[in-house]
């Protein structure tokens, strides 16, 4: 079918397809509302109709410091210049403009009845008065020195702003929700401080991603508060620029003066009517669908909302509050959908594309206006530097003026004579008398160093986008000052979406393991520093037979990996490690990883993260046994945790593993005997091997009785570290590792301790450095803390000083280091005394660090 188009004026028909014809007028039309209507532009987060409505108060000059004007005037000044449409489109936007549970930072400053929560309609323009707020003043700044874009009006009389040079990043900050042809938008509103921080972010850091964008962006804030209902659907909108959020209103419980409860809806989710909400309440209550619920009533005033619900007396508020969830629009859920106008065209936008469109719009208003002030401060300085050659040479200026006949003669003159421009010769002519005094001449050639000085740093700004950049994170900070707030809307995680370490504190934690295979956690705080020699203090309740075998620090947010003696290795979360007493016993370990009777744990590695690829594939579990094997295997072997552990080590018959520690492949190793020899050989000797492979020997341990206690892996450059030894009765001391001699690994070793009857045989070796404290726990369950700087210095083979005074036949268990000293020393825990003196066999003179009692007398190796 055709349509037939007759052109009077050439006197001929032409043919038309109608189909096409329709196809076209279509997309123009689309076209034109998509543009023109209903989406709004990514740079300043308007629409048209906003945008003219804040150019025309601007125009008319309606600012916040000025008297307010009657909205009808307004909006006759829009309609008239620049919004050919009807008036109650334009009235509808700046009540909306108004409304503070509209617009999280309404953009109108409102006089008179601009509606209500519920529903209510407006007064009449005629009847109310607006004004701009500070914060549409913010997006208004610097319009008027060539930073964005005029286009004609619809009638080509004036000129209207393409977009607005808002400092504000608004299309995140109010949101947005249009429908167009074909699409639509909604863009949620979200708080200004934690958008500026997210834009600052992306400023310092342009490969940010999205994730840790929402650590600044947390979530949508609605100016009606409420609580955000699970986080995977905003989570994915920041993502993809879809998704979806839950919004709750909140409630509260109060019990009357006749003992019945009653629910205050105290605040309602986004574009939720309070007066329909009330009447759906009552109509759930009436069909029976509630019930529980005596009286419906809405007490809200001035003071703020109240929406009143009294429950029936067996009624459990629990169940009416998630029966309103489910059945009212007290939980509503919104689709995010962020389209916006990108360059013209409809685009769907993640969190980081509209934080990056926003900053490369605010750098293009930097350099716009800059590059306008630069032009204008040279325009300036041109005229001063006129003024200045006319001062330097007054007496034949006024000459020269005073012998022409007219005004053009004297312009030519000037040019002439002094070579001034035209602009120059101008300005001059029209120089008023008193400007030529003394003290407004030094007023001009003070006018001209600053400028100057204004058009040096202009030009530095157009030469650096490092220096732009600066500028812009300024005015971002100064604008979250100036209008931030605080949230209003709470979020709430679902159990199913919440990463446990989310919710729990990173802090460090002591954690303890007993000899007989209970483990617990308890804060650092509540070991206290006492002095060397000092009694110490109970560090756990254990059974008669039991006693602390294992005590390290971790973060609560690391993985523990757990060596049995038969090789095996195990994970656990430190958290999931049950928090217990300092003198609680903690629980049994087979209850928190699949552990067979028969085995036991050995040695624990603290792993910060194990799904780091660069780290696993650059660190290495070194293993050691107690007859002298050791092992070196890659971390990324033991990177995926398994329920039933994995093989460590081949283990054989008769041998036992001991110790496992986390190396960078360049450290040195040193191994120490129970008869009180020590080796020390690079740990390059050491090739790397799989899981299963047995390993190889380390050290020679000659008769059955004697066995490796301990194993230290030092880095080569650190020079900070000594070698730590301690044996059974109590007795330590500190060497310098570069007192062991590094030798072929699988030799003997050299002398470490003097060991005699009085120090017993060596029970343990350590790695410490002065900034650290040692933890000594004994077999009957007591533990004491010191500051490793007290235990002093001495040679390789000498017996060293008291560490600790043992009861009986008490003896040391284990010896471990803590990362931090705390400041606390010397007090009275759990009521055992900090007992500084030595035990009986000592002198009477307690001991002090840097002094030696008879205990602590070096004795040269035989």
């Amino acid at each position: 079918m055709t349509e037939h188009t007759e052109n009077h004026q050439e006197g001929r028909i032409v043919q038309i397809n109608i189909e096409e014809q329709m196809k076209t007028a279509y997309i123009d039309y689309s076209m034109s509302v998509i543009v023109g209507r209903a989406l709004p532009d990514v740079r300043d987060g308007l629409k048209p109709v906003h945008r003219r409505v804040l150019f025309g108060m601007n125009e008319l000059g309606n600012h916040s410091n000025k008297p307010y004007k009657k909205s009808a005037r307004v909006v006759g000044e829009v309609m008239g210049k620049y919004h050919p449409h009807g008036d109650a489109s334009i009235y509808d936007t700046i009540v909306r403009l108004a409304q503070p549970w509209s617009m999280r930072y309404p953009m109108v400053d409102g006089q008179g009845n601009f509606g209500s929560v519920d529903g209510d309609m407006p007064a009449a323009m005629r009847y109310t008065e607006i004004r701009l707020q500070k914060i549409a003043e913010a997006m208004l700044e610097d319009i008027d020195k060539e930073t964005v874009d005029f286009t004609n009006n619809f009638d080509d009389t004036l000129e209207e702003p393409t977009v607005l040079p808002t400092r504000i990043p608004n299309l995140l900050v109010n949101g947005a929700s249009g429908i167009a042809v074909g699409m639509a938008t909604n863009i949620m509103p979200h708080n200004l401080g934690e958008v500026v921080d997210g834009a600052i972010a992306y400023i310092e850091n342009r490969d940010i991603t999205v994730e840790e964008l929402i650590k600044h962006v947390k979530a949508p804030d609605f100016p009606t508060g409420g609580v955000i209902y699970g986080f995977e659907g905003v989570k994915q909108g920041f993502e993809t620029g879809r998704g979806r959020v839950v919004v709750r209103g909140k409630v509260t419980s109060e019990t009357a003066k006749n003992g019945r409860e009653k629910l205050i809806i105290y605040e309602l989710p986004y574009q939720i009517n309070k007066a329909v909400l009330h009447q759906k309440i009552a109509q759930l209550v009436s069909d029976k669908i509630i019930e529980g619920i005596s009286d419906v009533r809405d007490e809200s005033d001035r003071e703020g909302m109240r929406l009143v619900i009294d429950l029936k007396k067996e009624a459990i508020s629990n169940v009416i509050i998630n029966q309103l969830f489910k059945y009212s629009e007290l939980q509503t859920s919104y689709g995010i959908n962020n389209v916006a106008l990108v360059k013209g065209r409809p685009r769907i936008l993640n969190l980081k594309e509209m934080i990056a469109e926003f900053i490369d719009f605010r750098h293009e208003v930097v350099v716009r206006r800059t590059t306008y002030e630069l032009r204008k401060a040279e325009e300036k300085a041109h005229i001063l530097a006129g003024y200045l050659i006319a001062l330097d040479h007054l007496d034949q200026v006024i000459a020269l003026i005073r012998a022409a006949a007219t005004p053009e003669i004297a312009k030519d003159g000037l040019m002439t004579e002094f070579g001034l421009s035209e602009i120059q010769a101008k300005a001059i002519l029209e120089l008023r008398l008193q400007r030529l005094t003394g003290m407004e001449r030094d007023k001009i050639r003070a006018e001209y160093d600053d400028i100057m000085k204004l058009i040096a740093y202009l030009k530095d700004v157009l030469s650096d986008e490092g220096l732009r950049m600066k500028i812009i994170r300024e005015e971002l900070e100064e604008v979250k000052k100036k209008f931030g707030d605080e949230r209003k809307t709470e979020i709430q995680y679902l159990a199913s979406e919440m990463r446990i370490e989310d919710i729990i504190a990173e802090e460090d934690v002591v954690i303890t393991i007993s000899h007989l295979g209970y483990i617990k956690r308890t804060s650092a705080y509540d070991y206290r520093q006492q002095k060397r020699g000092g009694r110490g203090a109970i560090g756990g309740r254990t059974r008669d037979e039991d006693y602390i075998e294992h005590l390290f620090v971790a973060s609560t947010h690391h993985t523990m990996l757990f060596f049995t003696e038969k090789g095996r290795c195990y994970w656990l979360k430190v958290y999931e490690i049950p928090d217990g007493e300092k003198g609680g016993k903690g629980r049994a370990i087979q209850n928190m990883i699949q552990l067979p009777t028969d085995d036991k744990i050995r040695a624990i590695i603290d792993i910060k993260d194990l799904q780091d690829k660069d780290f696993i594939n650059s660190h290495y579990i070194v293993l050691c046994t107690k007859k002298g094997i050791i092992k070196k295997t890659l971390l990324e072997e033991f990177s995926r945790p398994r329920q039933n552990g994995v093989n460590a080590i081949t283990v054989n018959e008769g041998d036992q593993l001991l110790e496992a520690r986390l190396t960078t492949g360049d450290s040195e190793i040193m191994m120490a005997i129970q008869s009180g020899r020590a080796i020390r050989f690079p740990e390059s000797t050491v090739r790397d091997t799989g899981r299963g492979a047995i390993g190889v020997r380390g050290i020679e341990v000659d008769s059955e009785n004697d066995e490796v206690v301990g194993m230290v892996c030092v880095e080569k450059e650190d020079n900070q570290k000594t070698i730590l030894v301690v044996s059974e009765k109590g007795y330590g001391k500190r060497t310098n590792i570069e007192e062991y001699r590094i030798t072929n690994r699988g030799g003997k070793g050299v002398k470490t301790i003097n060991i005699t009857e009085k120090t017993g045989n060596l029970i343990g070796i350590l790695d410490v450095t002065e900034s650290q404290d040692l933890m000594i726990t004994c077999k009957s369950g007591i533990t004491i803390r010191m500051a490793v700087a007290d235990i002093r210095e001495a040679g390789r083979a000498t017996q060293g000083v008291r560490l600790i005074r043992l009861d009986g036949n008490d003896e040391i268990a284990a010896v471990a280091r803590l990362d931090e000293q705390e400041e606390d020393e010397n007090q009275e825990v759990e009521g055992v005394e900090a007992d500084q003196s030595a035990s009986s066999d000592s002198p009477e003179t307690p001991e002090t660090p840097g002094t030696e009692s008879s205990d602590g007398e070096e004795t040269p190796a035989e």
